[in-house]
């Protein structure tokens, strides 16, 4: 019954889907009204009771942040190893930012497919950065579909 989600008013204490079929129920109807709930989201980050628990929780533990950050490093050796390399690259005038694949926004973030390969990523702005990886949340990476003809790769004139 650990498929099953606890559901106090059922008859056998259980809901009537699994946890995979109410997960996926959810964010189709959170995806549906887009607009609705990013407005509500938007609403209810600015409450003034939230922001004060916000600013408790960061007054509480000042290090929240950082600790997270440092789990995550070490969880994700070779990610970060390649976020480093590309940092260093456009430092150093090996690689160049170039604008938004998507929509050419000069504010761009280097994209990752294939953390392999460090320095073969796409410039994306925050938002289809973040756009991209909504829709490729639950895919293995050899299933993005990759734009090659959009792609910055070494050789190409993102790199110099």
């Amino acid at each position: 019954m650990s498929e099953f989600y606890a559901h106090s008013q059922m008859a056998d204490g259980h809901l009537n889907k699994c946890k995979e079929c109410t997960k996926a129920d959810a964010k189709n109807v959170r995806m549906a009204s887009a607009e609705y709930y990013r407005t509500y989201d938007r609403m209810r980050a600015n409450d003034p009771k939230r922001i004060a628990a916000r600013q408790a929780y960061a007054t509480a533990k000042p290090d929240a942040g950082n600790e997270a950050k440092k789990v995550w490093e070490k969880k994700n050796p070779q990610k970060r190893s390649a976020h480093i390399q590309v940092s260093n690259a456009v430092r150093d005038g090996k690689l160049k930012k170039c604008p938004c694949e998507n929509c050419g926004d000069k504010k761009v973030q280097a994209h990752h497919d294939d953390y392999s390969n460090p320095l073969d990523v796409r410039w994306l702005c925050v938002s289809c950065h973040a756009n991209h990886h909504k829709m490729h949340r639950n895919l293995d990476a050899s299933f993005v579909p990759r734009m090659a003809s959009k792609r910055y790769q070494p050789g190409a004139s993102g790199v110099v």
